[in-house]
């Protein structure tokens, strides 16, 4: 029975929601990323940039950017995770590329995830495990409008109640079951929603572009 899994990073880890053909779902978490893409799957999706140039911003984060707004995080580049810190990284981008082209702290305190990704990946495996952003599934979801914020009580109802329509009905017993492991509620949901576009997405943004390792550069939604 094919399988579709959907992958997010939290403050320990990662976090994998999977989904069947017949609806049987499951969560698990685990400290790198090799047990949980072990686990048989058709197609997975990683909340996490795959394909990263040295320099610039993707033209598939530009295009993201557009229609979610600022949820989109700029400036995932192949050499981020080699500075000692962001001021070091900012200061290189800055005198590289000009003020303005540096990296956020968002993007800094994921670095060591996105070198993670990128040492698992290959064009190969490309084929089956691909770049999601939760944000933008939710609005192709949701008939591509924009969703109140995620860390509103209404926000989050809108995401659970389209990840339940999808098959997801065990995710609100889920969101109970996270205390203890430093899962945030919004990785569980952000999880679940990959695992719905690595079985249902036929969408992606991006410029066709693959970087130096032939890795394309897109967004699945």
């Amino acid at each position: 029975m094919p399988n579709y899994l959907g992958l997010d990073g939290f403050r320990f880890g990662w976090v994998a929601a999977w989904i069947d053909a017949r609806g049987d779902h499951g969560f698990d978490y685990s400290p790198g990323l090799t047990r949980l893409l072990a686990m048989p799957h058709a197609r997975a999706m990683i909340d996490m940039p795959i394909g990263l140039e040295w320099s610039g911003y993707r033209a598939c984060d530009w295009r993201a950017r557009e229609l979610i707004g600022a949820s989109v995080f700029l400036g995932a580049r192949r050499d981020l995770w080699t500075f000692a810190d962001m001021a070091a990284a900012n200061r290189h981008y800055w005198k590289q590329e000009g003020r303005g082209r540096g990296v956020s702290a968002q993007l800094w305190n994921i670095r060591d995830k996105l070198k993670e990704v990128d040492d698992v990946m290959t064009p190969a495996r490309q084929a089956t495990v691909g770049e999601a952003h939760p944000e933008m599934i939710f609005w192709n979801l949701a008939g591509r409008v924009r969703l109140e914020p995620k860390t509103s009580a209404r926000g989050s109802e809108q995401r659970i109640a389209l990840l339940r329509d999808r098959g997801f009905t065990s995710i609100e017993r889920w969101l109970t079951l996270r205390h203890g492991t430093g899962i945030g509620r919004d990785d569980l949901i952000d999880a679940c929603a990959c695992a719905v576009a690595a079985r249902d997405s036929t969408h992606s943004v991006g410029d066709g572009k693959t970087d130096p390792r032939g890795l394309r550069m897109e967004i699945n939604y």
